[in-house]
């Protein structure tokens, strides 16, 4: 099968790695790279199968001004929510693409470890079996990839864990210890299966790979940009010079605005994406500890 990359950071990098196992795969960026198979955006958008790997926050942006739909099958590799609106990806990408040619990838994986052709196993979810089924067939030997209809399980596991990885990196950058961090962790689980719940995700949805699965190893990894925005934090860097050594984008300092606004807009109780919000914002992280502990 030809299948078409968008976005060349690390993560689409590695899924156009994964992904050629089986197939022929193009891939594109904004900005050229010197990259097996690159290629302009036009001839990547040919392809009847599509991978999107570019940030959520940028996502309502690139299909308004670069995408032009012809019937193709589309796989969101990104996890976010948009800050300006509050809307889940699916969310942006259904006004411009049928639910039926939708997918969404959830679970634990690395870019750096996918590209190693280390084993790992994830979640296609989309409300047409066909397309979860078709996506989930083009990964590789060492990919155990698993179906789910839970779209917006998915989608709140993805964005939510990047929250708590920040939480976590605090956790361990003030030297809380072990039992903290999983305290934490364990409480972020609850937290966003909540939040899931209130917008109608399955409850064994957080449970799986896409929840806990993804929240145990995003929170509890240095691999991780969102739990070294965290580290960072606890270190008493400014969020400026973190992202500066970063050189990626970190969703979950986009994410923590999103819910925050959410969960007031909703009265959720969101303790745990509260604290990680004013943090981002300027306060102090003992204080923040406190508050948590105190809840």
């Amino acid at each position: 099968m030809k299948i078409g990359v968008v976005g060349a950071g690390k993560w689409g990098q590695a899924l156009a790695y994964a992904l050629s196992e089986k197939n022929e795969v193009l891939i594109t960026s904004r900005r050229p790279k010197d990259i097996k198979n690159f290629v302009s955006l036009e001839e990547v958008l040919k392809c009847e199968y599509l991978v999107f790997a570019i940030s959520a926050q940028n996502a309502r942006e690139w299909l308004e001004n670069k995408f032009i739909f012809n019937d193709q099958k589309i796989l969101v590799a990104s996890k976010g929510i948009e800050v300006s609106s509050g809307k889940f990806l699916n969310e942006i990408f259904l006004d411009f693409v049928p639910d039926k040619n939708m997918a969404y990838i959830s679970g634990p994986t690395f870019a750096a470890e996918v590209i190693q052709g280390l084993p790992c196993a994830l979640v296609v979810s989309s409300s047409s079996k066909k397309t979860a089924k078709k996506f989930a067939s083009f990964f590789p030997s060492f990919i155990k990839a698993y179906v789910s209809k839970d779209v917006i399980g998915a989608e709140v596991s993805g964005a939510y864990k990047n929250v708590i990885a920040i939480a976590s990196g605090i956790c361990d950058g003030m030297n809380l210890g072990n039992n903290a961090r999983a305290s934490l962790i364990s409480r972020g689980l609850v937290e966003m299966q909540r939040f899931g719940l209130f917008f109608g995700a399955k409850k064994s949805t957080f449970s799986g790979l896409g929840g806990a699965g993804d929240l145990f190893l995003t929170a509890s990894s240095v691999l991780s940009r969102n739990y070294r925005v965290g580290f960072g934090l606890s270190k008493g860097k400014s969020l400026d010079d973190i992202l500066e050594e970063l050189g990626e984008v970190a969703e979950g300092v986009y994410t923590a605005d999103a819910i925050y606004k959410i969960s007031l807009e909703y009265e959720i109780y969101t303790p745990i994406a509260d604290e990680v919000y004013a943090i981002l914002h300027g306060k102090n992280v003992k204080d923040s500890m406190q508050n948590l502990l105190s809840k």
